[in-house]
Protein backbone atom coordinates (compact mmCIF):
# COMPACT_ATOMS: atom_id res chain seq x y z
CA UNK A 1 0.00 0.00 0.00
CA UNK A 2 1.62 3.35 -1.09
CA UNK A 3 -0.89 5.41 0.59
CA UNK A 4 -2.77 5.32 4.05
CA UNK A 5 -6.75 6.94 4.13
CA UNK A 6 -5.75 8.90 6.91
CA UNK A 7 -3.04 11.01 8.37
CA UNK A 8 -2.23 10.62 11.74
CA UNK A 9 0.84 13.36 12.33
CA UNK A 10 4.13 12.25 13.61
CA UNK A 11 2.76 8.56 14.36
CA UNK A 12 4.66 5.39 14.06
CA UNK A 13 2.43 2.55 13.01
CA UNK A 14 2.22 -0.56 11.21
CA UNK A 15 0.28 -1.07 7.86
CA UNK A 16 -1.73 -3.80 6.83
CA UNK A 17 0.67 -4.48 4.06
CA UNK A 18 3.89 -6.83 3.88
CA UNK A 19 7.24 -5.00 4.21
CA UNK A 20 7.45 -5.01 0.46
CA UNK A 21 8.62 -1.58 -0.06
CA UNK A 22 11.12 -0.55 -2.97
CA UNK A 23 13.99 1.78 -2.04
CA UNK A 24 17.18 2.89 -3.84
CA UNK A 25 20.20 1.86 -1.86
CA UNK A 26 23.07 4.88 -2.53
CA UNK A 27 25.70 2.67 0.16
CA UNK A 28 28.93 3.06 1.40
CA UNK A 29 30.09 0.55 4.55
CA UNK A 30 31.87 3.20 6.48
CA UNK A 31 30.25 7.32 6.86
CA UNK A 32 32.39 8.41 9.73
CA UNK A 33 35.96 8.91 8.10
CA UNK A 34 39.21 9.38 10.34
CA UNK A 35 41.43 9.81 6.97
CA UNK A 36 41.63 10.31 3.43
CA UNK A 37 39.93 7.86 1.48
CA UNK A 38 38.27 6.87 -1.75
CA UNK A 39 35.27 5.23 -0.74
CA UNK A 40 33.47 2.83 -2.60
CA UNK A 41 29.32 3.18 -3.50
CA UNK A 42 26.95 0.60 -4.57
CA UNK A 43 23.59 1.85 -6.40
CA UNK A 44 20.66 -0.62 -5.92
CA UNK A 45 17.01 -0.44 -6.29
CA UNK A 46 15.88 -3.51 -4.08
CA UNK A 47 14.02 -3.90 -0.74
CA UNK A 48 16.26 -4.21 1.54
CA UNK A 49 14.16 -5.14 4.58
CA UNK A 50 13.61 -8.31 3.44
CA UNK A 51 16.80 -8.72 1.13
CA UNK A 52 14.18 -9.16 -1.48
CA UNK A 53 13.53 -8.58 -5.27
CA UNK A 54 15.91 -6.00 -6.64
CA UNK A 55 14.99 -4.03 -9.74
CA UNK A 56 16.78 -3.09 -13.12
CA UNK A 57 18.48 0.94 -12.95
CA UNK A 58 17.97 2.57 -15.74
CA UNK A 59 21.43 4.93 -16.41
CA UNK A 60 20.57 7.75 -13.49
CA UNK A 61 19.89 11.64 -14.68
CA UNK A 62 22.61 12.68 -12.13
CA UNK A 63 24.76 12.01 -9.13
CA UNK A 64 26.57 14.61 -7.23
CA UNK A 65 27.69 15.46 -3.57
CA UNK A 66 27.75 18.79 -1.67
CA UNK A 67 30.95 19.85 0.21
CA UNK A 68 30.94 23.40 1.69
CA UNK A 69 28.46 24.75 -0.97
CA UNK A 70 30.47 23.21 -3.50
CA UNK A 71 28.48 20.67 -6.03
CA UNK A 72 30.61 17.68 -7.08
CA UNK A 73 29.05 16.09 -10.44
CA UNK A 74 30.11 12.54 -9.91
CA UNK A 75 27.75 11.33 -13.04
CA UNK A 76 30.39 10.44 -15.03
CA UNK A 77 31.72 8.37 -12.58
CA UNK A 78 29.13 5.62 -12.25
CA UNK A 79 29.68 2.24 -13.66
CA UNK A 80 27.19 -0.19 -15.32
CA UNK A 81 27.48 -3.69 -12.33
CA UNK A 82 25.34 -6.60 -12.14
CA UNK A 83 23.77 -7.09 -8.69
CA UNK A 84 23.11 -10.73 -7.41
CA UNK A 85 20.33 -10.42 -5.02
CA UNK A 86 19.06 -12.93 -3.36
CA UNK A 87 16.46 -14.01 -5.36
CA UNK A 88 17.71 -12.33 -9.11
CA UNK A 89 20.30 -10.59 -11.00
CA UNK A 90 19.25 -6.60 -11.74
CA UNK A 91 21.32 -3.69 -13.79
CA UNK A 92 22.46 -1.23 -10.68
CA UNK A 93 25.62 1.06 -10.48
CA UNK A 94 28.65 1.55 -8.77
CA UNK A 95 31.30 4.32 -8.16
CA UNK A 96 34.40 4.96 -6.03
CA UNK A 97 34.83 8.94 -4.74
CA UNK A 98 38.09 10.11 -3.40
CA UNK A 99 37.30 11.90 0.62
CA UNK A 100 39.78 14.29 1.62
CA UNK A 101 39.21 17.40 3.31
CA UNK A 102 37.49 17.38 6.71
CA UNK A 103 33.30 18.01 6.48
CA UNK A 104 30.37 16.58 5.58
CA UNK A 105 29.59 15.15 1.96
CA UNK A 106 26.06 14.95 0.95
CA UNK A 107 25.60 12.82 -2.13
CA UNK A 108 22.45 12.68 -3.82
CA UNK A 109 21.08 10.38 -6.79
CA UNK A 110 18.20 11.33 -8.92
CA UNK A 111 17.66 7.44 -10.91
CA UNK A 112 16.09 6.81 -13.88
CA UNK A 113 12.26 6.07 -13.28
CA UNK A 114 11.36 2.83 -13.30
CA UNK A 115 8.65 1.08 -14.20
CA UNK A 116 6.20 -0.56 -11.88
CA UNK A 117 4.19 -2.90 -13.98
CA UNK A 118 2.33 -4.23 -11.16
CA UNK A 119 1.11 -0.96 -10.33
CA UNK A 120 1.03 0.45 -13.53
CA UNK A 121 2.74 3.86 -12.61
CA UNK A 122 6.28 5.22 -12.62
CA UNK A 123 8.54 5.35 -9.31
CA UNK A 124 11.65 8.05 -8.74
CA UNK A 125 13.48 8.02 -5.58
CA UNK A 126 15.40 10.85 -5.40
CA UNK A 127 17.78 9.23 -2.77
CA UNK A 128 20.32 11.20 -0.13
CA UNK A 129 23.32 9.61 1.47
CA UNK A 130 25.73 10.98 4.09
CA UNK A 131 29.88 10.56 4.98
CA UNK A 132 31.92 12.94 7.26
CA UNK A 133 35.46 13.16 7.63
CA UNK A 134 37.41 14.41 10.84
CA UNK A 135 34.34 14.47 13.24
CA UNK A 136 33.85 17.97 11.87
CA UNK A 137 30.07 19.22 10.87
CA UNK A 138 29.69 21.67 8.34
CA UNK A 139 26.49 21.46 6.87
CA UNK A 140 24.74 18.22 6.96
CA UNK A 141 21.41 19.93 7.64
CA UNK A 142 21.08 21.97 4.67
CA UNK A 143 18.66 20.85 1.28
CA UNK A 144 20.48 20.85 -1.90
CA UNK A 145 17.59 21.92 -3.53
CA UNK A 146 16.42 19.02 -5.18
CA UNK A 147 12.81 18.93 -6.60
CA UNK A 148 11.85 16.66 -3.25
CA UNK A 149 13.62 15.94 -0.62
CA UNK A 150 13.94 15.17 3.40
CA UNK A 151 15.90 17.93 5.19
CA UNK A 152 17.27 15.80 8.39
CA UNK A 153 16.94 17.91 11.86
CA UNK A 154 19.59 15.19 13.61
CA UNK A 155 22.82 14.33 12.34
CA UNK A 156 22.30 11.80 9.96
CA UNK A 157 25.51 9.91 10.61
CA UNK A 158 25.99 10.14 14.10
CA UNK A 159 22.60 8.87 16.16
CA UNK A 160 22.86 5.89 18.40
CA UNK A 161 20.18 2.96 19.21
CA UNK A 162 17.31 4.24 21.69
CA UNK A 163 17.91 8.27 19.93
CA UNK A 164 15.23 9.69 17.49
CA UNK A 165 15.43 10.58 14.08
CA UNK A 166 13.76 13.70 12.91
CA UNK A 167 13.21 14.81 8.87
CA UNK A 168 11.71 17.33 7.28
CA UNK A 169 10.03 16.37 3.85
CA UNK A 170 10.23 19.13 1.21
CA UNK A 171 8.70 19.46 -2.22
CA UNK A 172 10.32 22.02 -4.08
CA UNK A 173 11.47 23.95 -1.13
CA UNK A 174 8.66 23.81 0.78
CA UNK A 175 7.31 21.19 3.73
CA UNK A 176 5.17 18.74 2.88
CA UNK A 177 2.16 17.18 5.41
CA UNK A 178 0.20 14.25 5.39
CA UNK A 179 2.76 12.25 3.20
CA UNK A 180 3.67 8.84 4.04
CA UNK A 181 7.13 7.71 4.91
CA UNK A 182 7.82 4.37 4.40
CA UNK A 183 10.56 3.01 7.00
CA UNK A 184 13.39 0.51 5.95
CA UNK A 185 16.63 -1.26 7.21
CA UNK A 186 19.34 -2.97 5.77
CA UNK A 187 18.90 -6.43 6.36
CA UNK A 188 21.93 -7.68 4.53
CA UNK A 189 24.36 -5.12 4.05
CA UNK A 190 26.12 -5.23 0.51
CA UNK A 191 29.33 -7.63 0.10
CA UNK A 192 31.14 -5.09 -2.02
CA UNK A 193 33.76 -7.16 -4.05
CA UNK A 194 30.65 -9.72 -4.79
CA UNK A 195 28.19 -7.18 -5.60
CA UNK A 196 25.91 -8.87 -4.02
CA UNK A 197 24.17 -8.97 -0.36
CA UNK A 198 26.09 -10.66 2.49
CA UNK A 199 24.71 -11.90 5.78
CA UNK A 200 21.43 -11.66 6.49
CA UNK A 201 21.49 -9.57 10.38
CA UNK A 202 17.85 -8.85 10.63
CA UNK A 203 14.38 -10.06 9.89
CA UNK A 204 12.05 -7.72 8.21
CA UNK A 205 9.15 -6.34 10.24
CA UNK A 206 5.83 -8.67 9.25
CA UNK A 207 4.26 -5.54 8.33
CA UNK A 208 5.26 -2.04 6.76
CA UNK A 209 6.87 0.80 8.80
CA UNK A 210 5.29 3.72 8.55
CA UNK A 211 5.50 7.06 9.55
CA UNK A 212 3.11 10.28 8.24
CA UNK A 213 4.55 13.92 8.43
CA UNK A 214 2.31 16.31 10.77
CA UNK A 215 1.40 19.57 9.25
CA UNK A 216 4.46 21.27 9.43
CA UNK A 217 6.36 18.17 6.62
CA UNK A 218 7.88 16.62 10.17
CA UNK A 219 8.51 12.91 11.27
CA UNK A 220 10.49 11.33 13.97
CA UNK A 221 10.99 7.75 14.12
CA UNK A 222 12.62 6.14 17.44
CA UNK A 223 15.82 4.12 16.62
CA UNK A 224 15.79 0.49 17.40
CA UNK A 225 18.59 -1.14 16.26
CA UNK A 226 22.15 0.25 15.11
CA UNK A 227 22.92 -0.43 11.12
CA UNK A 228 21.42 1.96 8.01
CA UNK A 229 18.20 3.09 8.26
CA UNK A 230 16.24 4.30 5.31
CA UNK A 231 12.79 6.45 4.73
CA UNK A 232 11.03 7.21 1.65
CA UNK A 233 8.70 9.96 1.28
CA UNK A 234 5.98 8.43 -1.14
CA UNK A 235 4.82 11.06 -4.11
CA UNK A 236 6.07 13.71 -2.01
CA UNK A 237 7.92 14.93 -5.57
CA UNK A 238 6.14 17.75 -7.88
CA UNK A 239 6.50 15.62 -11.02
CA UNK A 240 3.23 12.91 -11.15
CA UNK A 241 3.40 12.42 -14.75
CA UNK A 242 5.87 10.22 -16.40
CA UNK A 243 5.30 8.99 -20.19
CA UNK A 244 1.75 9.13 -19.92
CA UNK A 245 1.46 7.26 -16.49
CA UNK A 246 1.54 8.10 -13.04
CA UNK A 247 4.60 8.87 -11.19
CA UNK A 248 5.74 8.56 -7.92
CA UNK A 249 8.17 10.95 -7.40
CA UNK A 250 9.80 9.98 -3.50
CA UNK A 251 12.48 11.49 -1.69
CA UNK A 252 14.39 9.08 0.37
CA UNK A 253 17.46 9.59 2.92
CA UNK A 254 19.92 6.97 4.06
CA UNK A 255 21.07 7.42 8.65
CA UNK A 256 23.40 4.89 10.58
CA UNK A 257 22.71 4.43 14.04
CA UNK A 258 25.48 2.85 16.12
CA UNK A 259 25.47 0.83 19.80
CA UNK A 260 26.46 3.48 22.26
CA UNK A 261 29.52 1.95 23.74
Amino acid sequence: MRRLASAVAAAIMLSAAPALAHFQMVYTPSVTLEKPATIPFKLVFTHPFENGHAMDMGKPESFFYLFKDKKVDLTDSLKPITWHGAHNDSKAFEADVKVQRNGDYIFALTPAPYYEGSEDIYIQQITKSYVNKGGVPTGWEAPLGLPTEIQPLNKPYNLFTGSTFTGVVLSEGKPVPGVEIEIEYIAALPDMKANKPGPVIAQPASSALVAITDEKGVFTFGIPKAGFWGFAALGSGPVKEFEGKELSQDAVIWIYAEDMK
